[in-house]
């Protein structure tokens, strides 16, 4: 082992000892994936108690944010971008608009439709998270250049397009 080594490089050196007709590789990839996956998480879930928010609060404000003014989506494009049950997504709604967060509204394009838009206190809610979030994950790769993160980035993005298509 290294100066440099992590918890993983112990434990794949364990097992290599121990099972040396195994390619441990993907455990030394995966398992890092996984510890850093778990800071994450609780980085995340902090920013967002700090704005007030529940993750899935910030899941829906942030699509609505993000799809710029009006900042209003349908509840089928909400659907699309949280991947959750057409129960679970009236339920948020519900809630949200109980906070105060989001109302909604009916479609000019469809009187039978609705649309849910962001309230400027949805607005302030989620622009202090992302500005949180942003800060904390910048601390998380505090370790990596631009140029590290940019290769980590593609390289991940590289993975995750594969699991994309197979799904």
């Amino acid at each position: 082992m290294t100066a440099q080594s992590d918890e993983v490089d112990r434990i794949v050196e364990a097992w290599t000892t121990q099972r040396p007709d195994l390619d441990f590789s993907p455990l030394g990839v995966l398992s890092r994936v996984d510890r850093l996956s778990r800071h994450l998480d609780r980085a995340r879930r902090d920013a967002f108690k700090r704005s007030e928010l529940e993750p899935w609060e910030w899941d829906v404000l942030s699509a609505l944010r993000r799809a710029g003014e009006p900042f209003q989506l349908s509840p089928k494009q909400l659907l699309q971008q949280t991947l959750v049950s057409s129960g679970t997504m009236t339920n948020r709604i519900d809630r949200l608009v109980g906070r105060r967060l989001v109302r909604r509204e009916s479609d000019p394009d469809d009187g039978r439709s609705i649309l849910v838009t962001l309230t400027d206190e949805g607005k302030i809610r989620v622009d202090a998270a992302i500005t949180r979030l942003v800060d904390a994950e910048a601390l998380l790769l505090d370790a990596l250049s631009r140029g590290d993160r940019d290769r980590l980035a593609a390289l991940l993005r590289k993975l995750s397009l594969g699991f994309d298509a197979a799904d």
